[in-house]
């Protein structure tokens, strides 16, 4: 892993490749949002959460001490997963590696996109990236890795 990269690219392509969803319906939305909330209370993280399917908002949680920016930089991450149909710290690592960054190179409204840790693709089984889950209010690298966590548990079958 070179200075420039915040974290191994075969990490990430190999988390992506892992976290596939056999299916992804509302009431998935709801009880994977309710997971990223749990999770990030138990790491007493202020953090807002949000679950889109294409177009469609559906799950969001603003904990406290958030604010409506965290809201925005879910927006734009989530437009960058949406755009490029891997995860935003993935994107930004890709221009990082080619030793730039995404907002000088992307040629994208930083108002509008950012290329920074903390948006997921949620890709199913046969077809492909449907929505993305994003998280704001933590460093990146951590928005990420709560996402990850939490899609991980979300697809680890319960003990019976």
């Amino acid at each position: 892993m070179t200075p420039t990269h915040l974290v191994d690219p075969a990490e990430l392509a190999a988390q992506e490749r892992d976290l596939v969803l056999p299916r992804f319906t509302h009431d998935d939305a709801w009880r994977l949002g309710c997971l990223l909330v749990d999770l990030a209370r138990e790491r007493d993280a202020a953090v807002a959460i949000g679950i889109r399917r294409g177009e469609q908002r559906l799950f969001h949680c603003a904990l406290e001490g958030t604010a409506p920016d965290n809201d925005e930089w879910l927006d734009r991450k989530s437009r960058v997963v949406l755009r490029y149909g891997t995860s935003s710290l993935a994107v930004g690592e890709r221009f990082r590696a080619k030793g730039t960054t995404f907002e000088a190179v992307s040629h994208l409204d930083p108002a509008r996109y950012a290329a920074h840790g903390g948006a997921f693709p949620l890709r199913v089984a046969g077809a492909g990236v449907i929505g993305v889950a994003a998280v704001s209010g933590l460093p990146q690298v951590e928005d990420h890795a709560l996402l990850v966590d939490a899609l991980t548990r979300f697809l680890t079958p319960p003990c019976p």
